[in-house]
Order: C-alpha cells, then structure tokens, then sequence
C-alpha cells in the first residue's frame, strides 16, 4: 500500500490489523452509507499498442466488449482450462487496469509476460499508485449482479448496483475520501466490502484456490465474464467444450453456515443425503459476521435439488444453501 494513503487512513484512525485487513471504530452506525479502503485487491496495468490483442489471446472475456463506459469480470485459465484467476477489467484510455487479489498479482504478472514476446505490451504493478475505495449505499442482497457499468470524471468508478468500486491517484484519494465522509458516508472494516462481494456472488480466488475450477463452476458465464465467440485464448478449448457439448458439473452458490469460524478456501463439502457420505464440493471463500458464516461454495450440481450438507469432520455446522 502507498505510504502517504496509509499514513492518511491512519490519520482517520484506521487500524490496520495486517497488509489487507483496515478496520474503524465504531461509531453508531447511523444511515446506510459506507465508504471502505480496499487493500486486498491490487491493480496491474496492461498497456502498450499491442495491449488490447495481447489480452484477448489470453482471457475468457472478450476486449472489445470493454470500454470507457462497460467494465467487465473475467478470467485468465492455463492451458487446461483452469482459472488462475478472475479479475475485473477496466479501460483507461488506451490502457487496460486489471483488478485481481493482491495475493495472486505477482504470479499472473510473470505468467502473463511469458506471452509477450514481442508484442508491444507492458505491464506494470499500479497497487501504490492507484487507490481502490468502495461505496455503499446499502447492504447488497442476494441475487444482485451487476452490469459493471462505468464512469469516470476525475476518478474511475465501476458500478456494483448500489455500490462503487472508485479507483482513483493517491492525491485524489485522500480528497475523495474526504468529501465523502463530510457527505455523510462512515469508514467501515475493509472485510464488509469482502463480505458484500461474497453476497453478490463475486468469486475472487486465492492462492490456495488458483488453478482448481473452470470458469462456469464459479458461475462467470452467468456473471458475463465468458464470450464464447471471440476466438482462441489460453485455455478455451476446455471452456468451450463445456459450453457446447453439455454443462458445467460443478456450479458456486451461495451458502451459509453457523460456523463461528469461517472454513479455509478449499475446505471439502460432504454431502449426507446418500446413504454414504460424499464428497460434494469445496468452499471457495468465506467470512463470518453477526453469528452466521457466508459462503461462496462450488458443489456437484444434483438433479434433486437436494442436498444435505455439511463441513466435513465438523457435523454440527450443517450448510443451507442461498439465491445468488
């Protein structure tokens, strides 16, 4: 994180609990707007003549369809079609900002300079250059998606239904934020914007779950981030063949459990309806708030609809599934 907008978040008595964890006092929680520092995501810039190219060769979604007014989720797959990672592509100017975990910027980085050859293309990490702000204006409920419509005056803000994500020059953050909070939006935990992500159904990978899922089990045919008529990149022949020659086996949803303790990314879902307990799935993210455990789970889709399910060796945390 930039120095200078940590020093000033700090001067707003942010406490910072680790690298990617800001939390606030807390104040009475009047109204419903809330503005929250994002640091558990990064920003790495693709830019150069070749920039738009080089990108539709290696993403599911398609780049024309991104522009100063359309945003998009999307993902980049290894050659046997597994995610790397997803992400949310914006265009600035004749650059492209990739917002990805944090945790995962460093390796997509190196993997995707292996593609450049000679293209005109660099990329470059922006993470202290760039601030990301969330906006809310009230809690997300299961079911929104967004169409990540975009605009920008001075500053880049991607539309989430009734939040915005701003991405926004240190300098102009610290005005930014200021100007909020005199408009009467509160600081508020970094981790709520996590778990607003989690609500809406947006699957944001980890290091431990990169690589382990196709794109349409994290739903993102659904969400818009798969065109399956843009031609060949990295991995598509997997992604297709699912589309066209049946379906996705696994599919994420949302869930929730009692679990005190949110479960770890990949943590195995069993399944008690059969007679035989089975393995049904993996959890993909996870955050508990107020005594009860939301989750985004990627599960063997049944033709029931029925399910018993629990954390494996943890009988007592049964989960129930939600509407994404």
């Amino acid at each position: 994180m930039n120095p200078d907008w940590k020093n000033f978040l700090l001067a707003e008595h942010a406490v910072f609990e680790n690298d990617t964890d800001i939390a606030f006092p807390s104040p009475d929680h009047e109204g419903k707007q809330r503005i929250y520092p994002i640091a558990h995501l990064g920003i790495l810039t693709i830019a150069g003549s070749d920039a738009a190219k080089f990108l539709q060769g290696q993403i599911t979604c398609n780049i024309n369809d991104i522009t100063d007014s359309k945003s998009s989720l999307g993902a980049m797959c290894n050659p046997k079609g597994r995610v790397i990672t997803t992400f949310l592509l914006v265009k600035n100017a004749d650059a492209f900002l990739m917002v990805l975990p944090k945790e995962l910027l460093t390796s997509v980085k190196k993997r995707l300079q292996m593609y450049v050859l000679r293209s005109n293309v660099t990329l470059t990490d922006s993470s202290d250059e760039l601030c990301l702000i969330g906006l809310s204006d009230g809690e997300s409920q299961p079911g929104d998606v967004s169409n990540f419509a975009t605009s920008r005056q001075e500053n880049i803000v991607v539309n989430l239904q009734n939040r915005h994500l701003i991405i926004v020059a240190v300098d102009n953050a610290k005005t930014f934020w200021s100007e909020q909070v005199k408009l009467g939006f509160q600081p508020e935990d970094s981790v709520q914007w996590n778990y607003l992500d989690i609500i809406s159904g947006i699957p944001w990978l980890t290091v431990a779950t990169s690589e382990e899922f196709i794109p349409q089990m994290l739903n993102l045919d659904k969400l818009g981030g798969i065109s399956f008529n843009k031609g060949c990149y990295t991995g598509q022949e997997v992604v297709a063949r699912t589309h066209y020659l049946g379906k996705a086996k696994r599919e994420m949803f949302l869930a929730e459990c009692a679990a005190l303790t949110a479960p770890e990314p990949n943590s195995i879902i069993i399944d008690d309806s059969q007679s035989i307990e089975q393995n049904v799935g993996k959890v993909l993210c996870a955050l508990s708030r107020k005594n009860s455990c939301k989750m985004l789970v990627v599960l063997q889709i049944s033709d029931t609809n029925a399910y018993n399910l629990r954390l494996k060796n943890q009988n007592q945390d049964r989960i129930t599934l939600l509407t994404v």
